[in-house]
């Protein structure tokens, strides 16, 4: 079988950490590659139908999304300058496929990818949740040992990858999130507070609405200026 892979176009590295954030349309693109490699490695690489196809499944994906194929296009376009997809042709099959490189540029302990790919596909979750959902890709032993290798991909050299979010009330549990797609809201992670982040948020917004109703008001003062001189004392 001959395969010919279309390179990567070159991108900048940034200095900390050493890749790009993803977007959310690239998280399920590059999530659903690396979940039907693991699953259903017999159709992988996947087409750009089958991919489509994966990005909007009703099961295991939170949120659902309904992406149309020039999204997942671009998708797979940015993911390709970013070094995490190839588009493959196969000998004899005139349509393109397309894989992921994620351990190119996540440099993760490989039993550590099943659980940030269900992350993408899903958002944060908990240890146990990650535990029987991740199952899928590779069998884990007690949920304390996915809690270390969660542990392993905040404290990570290369990341963080992944960090733990502070406990919901009525839930038991803390839950994971990654950090593939830049860092998490500052009041979801562990004992971070929040209100000092919504009262920057609510002052901000109040203060751009505020010089929008200025601008606006100096706008129509201007405009019956201009109607009034040209109209004449007449319709004063």
């Amino acid at each position: 079988m001959n395969i010919s892979e279309t390179p990567a176009l070159p991108t900048a590295a940034p200095s900390s950490p050493a890749w790009s954030a993803l977007t959310a349309d690239e998280a399920r693109v590059l999530g659903a590659l690396i979940e039907k490699q693991l699953t259903t490695p017999e159709y992988y690489p996947l087409t750009l139908n089958a991919l489509l196809a994966a990005c909007n499944q009703k099961n295991n994906r939170d949120p659902l999304m309904a992406l149309d194929e020039s999204a997942v296009a671009l998708a797979l376009e940015s993911l390709r300058d970013k070094k995490l997809v190839w588009q493959v042709s196969l000998a004899g099959n005139r349509v393109p496929k397309y894989r992921h490189s994620f351990a190119d540029l996540y440099h993760v302990p490989e039993e550590c990818v099943p659980l940030l790919t269900e992350l993408l596909l899903r958002g944060p979750q908990t240890a146990a949740e990650l535990r029987t959902r991740a199952g899928r890709m590779r069998a884990y032993g007690e949920v304390a040992a996915v809690e270390a290798l969660l542990q392993g991909l905040a404290d990570h050299g290369d990341g963080p990858f992944a960090v733990k979010l502070a406990r919901e009330a009525g839930r038991r549990e803390a839950r994971w999130a990654q950090l593939l797609c830049g860092p998490v809201a500052v009041s979801a992670a562990a004992g971070e507070p929040a209100p000092a982040q919504n009262s920057v948020s609510a002052g901000s917004r109040l203060e751009r609405l505020e010089g929008e109703v200025a601008a606006l008001k100096a706008h129509l003062t201007a405009l019956q200026a201009r109607f009034e001189a040209i109209a004449g004392p007449s319709v004063r």
